[in-house]
């Protein structure tokens, strides 16, 4: 067994103690999520977007002060394996992972959470037996079918994961095509369903409307007074935020964008925050 391995193990084995002795508040379950714990305070939260399967722009995506990442494995190469250790290695940062998953099958759902997701986006829903099976994967009896088997998610959360679990993970169904707009009430009154997203490019896509269209906004007003009417949050792309009213939940930049905005920002000369003009940084002080 190689010092590295033996090294996570202990690793591992020295979270779940510590975690083991924070104890559950009086009457319910630890909630560890804090876009859940956002989202009912009526705060907005907003997620990056992750495709590279590198552990270190992970961690760097992950603590600079987004609410949430946005893991992309439904458009990106990205396996199982490469979520899981970018998901171990940051740990305890303050994003919490959520991933798109390719669909709401229950092996990539199961797969999702036991290393550690606490946020399941499901693409392309457009009928309520997507939804319905997104929680059914997505939580653990008597709420679901998620079954006990192994998985990183007690090293990443705490002991007490299996008990608190169905408290914390949040499903969030993507709208997508006008056949989803059509039934995005019963969608959003799927019990467990938390936020339904609006997929604005590809909304557009299906129904051959550009966003400003009278037809398209129609689309998007109907699924958003749908969702509000059912208690639901409402998702959408970053760019909405500021100019669309009743928007929570928000899908942000990817990797590569922000590196291309924070190398326009370092090139224009300005000063990183605190970091006083003509001072320059400690090397190896950048997290």
């Amino acid at each position: 067994m190689t010092r590295t391995l033996l090294l996570t193990i202990g690793l591992a084995a020295a979270l779940t103690t510590a975690a083991a002795q924070q104890p559950a508040p009086a009457g319910g379950a630890r909630i560890y999520n804090t876009v859940k714990t956002k989202l009912q305070q009526g705060r907005q939260v907003v997620g990056a977007t992750v495709g590279i399967p590198d552990a270190e722009v992970y961690c760097a995506v992950a603590n600079s002060g987004f609410d949430f990442t946005w893991i992309e494995m439904q458009h990106s190469t990205l396996s199982y394996t490469d979520v899981a250790r970018m998901i171990f290695a940051c740990k305890g940062a303050p994003a919490i992972p959520f991933v798109r998953v390719p669909d709401a099958t229950e092996g990539d759902i199961q797969k999702a959470t036991d290393m550690g997701a606490l946020g399941i986006i499901v693409p392309m829903v457009d009928t309520v037996e997507k939804a319905e099976n997104a929680v059914k994967f997505a939580k653990y009896p008597p709420i679901g079918r998620r079954s006990q088997g192994s998985g990183q998610y007690g090293a990443v959360w705490g002991a007490d994961y299996r008990a608190s679990a169905n408290d914390n993970i949040m499903i969030v169904a993507m709208i997508e095509n006008p056949a989803g707009v059509a039934i995005a009430d019963k969608i959003a009154s799927v019990p467990g369903v938390d936020v339904v997203f609006v997929a604005s490019t590809d909304l557009g896509s299906f129904s051959g409307l550009r966003q400003g269209d009278a037809k398209y906004e129609s689309l998007v007003t109907t699924v958003l007074e749908a969702t509000t009417k059912a208690g639901r949050r409402v998702g959408g792309p970053l760019a909405w935020k500021d100019t669309r009213k009743g928007y929570s939940f928000f899908q942000g930049p990817s990797e590569t964008a922000l590196l291309r905005t924070g190398s326009k920002v370092t090139l224009s000369g300005q000063p990183d925050a605190g970091q006083p003009r003509g001072v320059a940084p400690t090397e190896g002080s950048e997290r």
